[in-house]
């Protein structure tokens, strides 16, 4: 059974047989479920290998007749919209940008039977931050320039015997990174390779001594940090 099967099914369950006269001419909810499938398929956006984003805010906009009768299905009807749209996100694997909201609105410029969507944009709720996880932590770059090493004077501290005290530098100017090797004794390795310096891409995995460090970029929402 496909999404729209289901919210079809679950929508009956809510909505008494009477009621459901009103949908034989105009808008069919099924039709708003579906174009808010496909707002969310078209803004989805590829942020890194494991994480893809879609907006949060969606804006439903309908004729003033077909926004009267959805109106009448009072509650049953955004929640059924809320709980498809939740799942097709968790089915397609990708990230709200924030908390989900749904609106609707009436628009005298909407034909009867037609749905207009709009979302709120993921560059206006997320912002970029580039992170070096460590061990399954992620040490956010807050500074143009963050030194890794063992020594305590160190932006990123690791117990590695075979890490110099200042061994490396990352270079992050809010959408590109660098490594650098500060002329450590054991040398930067990038896929095995010892390297002087690196452009770094997202999941680009590096090695000081016998620690493996990866270099990810992230989206932030503004409520969100990182640990």
């Amino acid at each position: 059974m496909g999404l729209l099967d289901s919210f079809e099914k679950g929508l009956e369950r809510a909505v008494n047989s009477a009621f459901a006269k009103t949908f034989r001419s105009g808008i069919q909810p099924v039709e708003i479920a579906s174009a808010l499938r496909r707002e969310a398929d078209t803004k989805a956006a590829v942020v890194s290998r494991d994480r893809i984003i879609t907006p949060s805010d969606y804006l439903v906009r309908l004729s003033p007749d077909d926004h009267e009768r959805m109106q009448g299905l009072g509650r049953a009807l955004h929640e059924e919209l809320f709980a498809l749209l939740t799942t097709h996100a968790r089915t397609q694997g990708y990230s709200f940008s924030g908390p989900l909201h749904i609106a609707m609105e009436a628009d005298e410029r909407v034909a009867t039977g037609v749905v207009r969507i709009s979302s709120g944009s993921v560059e206006s709720s997320v912002s970029w931050q580039g992170v070096i996880e460590v061990d399954g932590r992620r040490h956010p770059l807050t500074s143009a320039r963050t030194v890794i090493g063992r020594g305590s004077d160190a932006d990123i501290t690791i117990s590695d015997a075979g890490s110099s005290r200042r061994h490396a530098e990352i270079l992050w100017d809010g959408e590109r990174g660098m490594l650098r090797d500060l002329g450590s004794t054991n040398g930067t390795k990038v896929d095995g390779q010892k390297v002087r310096e690196a452009a770094l891409t997202p999941d680009t995995s590096f090695t000081i001594g016998r620690t493996e460090l990866v270099f990810r970029v992230i989206p932030v929402s503004g409520k969100e940090s990182i640990r």
